[in-house]
């Protein structure tokens, strides 16, 4: 007879009231020892292994815990360090590895991008000369820390080898074979080892299968698990995959794995007609991924239950692990402190701590027991938010209905609006600008904080940020900057601003999630039909442009990144919300036009994290996205002018979307893949104005002007140097005053030497 148990694949690293991030930046500040970094980290990684135990979950992960990013904890478990930190062999220096995912002084950080289509950023791993080696067999000190000091016996997470070279760079297609080599015996010497330490499953993520597998990948994949299972007899191998269905299904249960982990709420209905077509491999586990990993919401447990009995049906007499869709790090830590919501909002929220119970309460119903009282509870908050009055604004339904059957497009081509802003404009040849933020330093967020409890009242809060404004104003002129933004001083986040001004969203006191690093985020709530009430950036916007004569950027977010970097209402489609969104933000950039802001950057660096991760899908989720922008931007005049900026993403797939948004000017990241995108517009011509960012912001190292000109050479090869522009390749909040300073005086410097190279 089948067991039916109870499984999480990760829970969020960062502590209900991020401590540690704060433990980590403190660090980094040089205000505690390592030890103490150690100890504190400890602590909330102890406390993440006994909630769960403590709320029933059977099989809990050890070694999903990170002191940044887990991908890059796999690179250096190898010794897989880039060549410019002079690692000489050995466990990795925490300075070190905090230099790969940072930089230093002396070398540049690691490349940043996006983990699949979410909004988590991992650090690329660069596959050099060196011969890889076991360096510190983390998952092995996870497990053992759990077993000695909480009797836990977990399951270690390890992230899978053909995955991990999916997200690698720096090898050839050529070398994928003899990296394999170099890497499958350090997997099966990681996974002995565990063996031995007594573990009885392990849980090796391989996400990358629910894209596009080739032939060659097959039988790559073949011999990676058949090797594991030769080598490693006896310890119970899950292969997990998550963020949508699996193709090769049939490829993939015939692995000499013990279980298979398929996602059930992103590839659902694919995932179940694969079982429906080809069954269930006979003595093997099915992890079973029905509690929503990605969102916020509680689950209707009638209807997972009902998902959950089908499921035992088609695979017979296998055991089911009821599990999350995909680790919980997706999702804020505990929905407990929310008490400033409105009540039909805060009953229908579940984030981790929450979905735990779900993953019991389903594993204990499957398992022949009572159904508990949150089944009940579940759907009545579930009811109560679908009639809610804010899913009811008939006149943004109306218009969404509209503009789907319409065209979105500027009133005259780019040929023409170019000639005429020319004329408007008159700015110099290689204009510099930023990309929109200045730093948010420890002043800027007391005020914020003063401001928000009360302290402070809203005349006092608007001067300080009027202040900040014009300080901003002074250094970019004295530094020489062509085209000025207001500093955003006013800003915590840019998706967070504008929910907080749009009717439809709500926001959360405690709902942060890691987004890169120690950088965490508290994304909006998208659970109404999104409207617009008053101007949301007129007044600092208007402020600023009448302190210079120099034009400002009215700096707004796009539609699919307020989408995307959202918790979004799963009643109606994604697509659907996107215009809504747009139709919004339109009125937005029609308000800033008629206050005098004739320069409007609509920022969407979202915009390729939202593809779906079968390419079959793109088309569809691409049209919308791009009419999305167009809808929020094309009803301005030809003279002015409409930005945006995308960053940390591979674009190469999708130039033709981004020249199909039509914007004036794009800013794209360009420093930190080392000036790999330009690759994309020497295969395709460019014809729009467009700046790549010719320095790293999320690095505190100053570039010198030498270091710039280069990028600006290489990009100037493949570009018109005539809709050239000379900017950083993110928003600067994060950096410090000093290092911003210096480093916009070396790019303004770099722009002002080429100019003259030129003549």
């Amino acid at each position: 007879m089948s067991t039916k148990i109870s499984g999480n694949l990760g829970y969020p690293r960062i502590g209900g009231n991020r401590e540690w991030k704060k433990a980590i930046e403190t660090f980094w500040k040089g205000q505690i020892t390592e030890d103490e970094l150690h100890e504190k980290l400890t602590e909330i990684r102890l406390n993440n292994w006994k909630l769960q135990r403590d709320k029933g979950i059977e099989l809990i992960p050890v070694g999903d815990f990170t002191y940044y990013d887990h991908v890059l904890d796999t690179a250096v478990m190898f010794g897989i360090v880039p060549e410019r930190f002079e690692y000489t062999g050995g466990p990795v220096p925490l300075q070190t590895y905090y230099a790969i995912a940072r930089g230093n002084k002396e070398a540049a950080a690691s490349e940043m991008t996006k983990w699949f289509n979410t909004n988590y950023h991992y650090i690329v791993p660069e596959l050099g000369s060196r011969e890889p080696q076991l360096t510190r067999n983390n998952p092995l000190a996870a497990y053992v820390e759990a077993k000695e000091k909480l009797g836990i016996d977990g399951r270690p997470v390890i992230l899978g080898l053909y995955t991990f070279l999916k997200l690698s760079k720096g090898f050839g297609a050529s070398e994928w074979d003899s990296w394999i080599s170099k890497l499958l015996p350090l997997y099966v010497q990681v996974l002995r080892e565990l063996k031995e330490a007594g573990a009885k499953w392990v849980q090796i993520d391989e996400p990358a299968l629910v894209a596009t597998v080739s032939t060659e990948d097959q039988e790559r994949l073949n011999l990676i698990y058949s090797t594991i299972a030769k080598e490693v007899p006896g310890l119970s191998v899950m292969l997990q995959t998550y963020f949508e269905s699996v193709d090769l299904y049939k490829e993939l249960v015939a692995l000499p794995v013990q279980g298979f982990g398929l996602d059930f709420v992103h590839g659902k209905e694919a995932n179940l007609q694969s079982l429906r077509e080809y069954g269930f491999p006979a003595g093997k586990t099915l992890g079973a991924g029905v509690i929503d990993g990605r969102n916020i919401w509680r689950a209707d447990l009638y209807q997972g239950s009902q998902l959950l009995d089908e499921l035992s049906k088609l695979t017979g007499d296998a055991d089911l692990v009821i599990q999350s869709s995909c680790s919980l790090l997706h999702v804020p830590v505990s929905a407990q402190a929310e008490d400033k919501l409105e009540t039909v909002l805060s009953n229908a929220l579940a984030f981790a701590e929450e979905k735990l119970d779900e993953i019991v309460a389903l594993s204990r119903v499957a398992a022949g027991q009572e159904q508990s009282d949150l089944f009940d509870q579940n759907r009545q908050a579930l009811e109560a938010l679908a009639s809610d009055p804010a899913r009811g604004r008939n006149h943004v339904r109306t218009a969404v209905e509209q503009i789907t059957q319409q065209p979105a497009e500027r009133s005259s081509a780019f040929a023409t609006r170019k000639l005429k802003q020319k004329e408007k404009w008159s700015l110099p040849f290689l204009p510099t600008t930023t990309i929109g933020s200045f730093p948010q330093t420890a002043e800027v967020r007391s005020a914020r904080q003063k401001w928000r409890k009360g302290e402070w009242s809203e005349a006092q809060y608007d001067e300080f940020v009027r202040e900040e404004i014009s300080k901003w104003i002074q250094i970019q002129e004295e530094i020489g900057i062509d085209v000025l933004v207001h500093g955003e001083f006013e800003r915590t986040d840019m998706v967070e601003f504008f929910g907080e001004k749009l009717p439809g969203f709500a926001f959360t006191k405690g709902g942060w999630v890691q987004s890169y690093g120690t950088r965490c985020v508290k994304p909006p709530v998208i659970y109404g039909d999104v409207d617009f009430d008053q101007p949301m950036t007129v007044k600092e916007t208007k402020y600023a442009q009448s302190l210079t004569k120099k034009p400002v950027k009215g700096m707004l977010t796009g539609p699919i990144t307020i989408l995307n970097w959202s918790f979004v209402r799963s009643d109606i489609s994604r697509e659907a919300v996107a215009y809504q969104i747009a139709l919004a933000l339109r009125k937005e950039v029609e308000a800033l036009e008629s206050a005098g802001i004739e320069m409007i950057q609509v920022d969407e660096p979202a915009l390729r994290e939202g593809l779906p991760l079968k390419r079959k899908d793109w088309d569809n989720y691409l049209d919308w996205a791009v009419k999305a922008f167009k809808v929020s931007t094309s009803t301005v005049k030809d003279t002015t002018q409409i930005h945006t900026h995308m960053c940390y993403c591979e674009f190469h797939d999708i130039i033709d979307s981004i020249e199909a948004l039509d914007a004036d000017v794009i800013s794209i990241e360009t420093s930190r893949s080392h000036g790999e995108l330009v690759h994309s517009f020497e295969e395709h011509t460019y014809p729009l104005g467009i700046g790549l960012g010719v320095y790293d912001i999320h690095s505190p190292r100053v570039p010198s002007e030498d270091e710039m000109i280069v990028m600006i050479e290489r990009a100037l090869k493949v570009l018109d140097p005539e809709l050239f522009w000379i900017n950083p390749d993110c928003g600067l909040k994060t950096r410090g005053l000093e290092e911003t300073v210096d480093s916009l005086k070396n790019m303004v410097s770099a722009a002002k030497r080429y100019r003259e190279q030129m003549k």
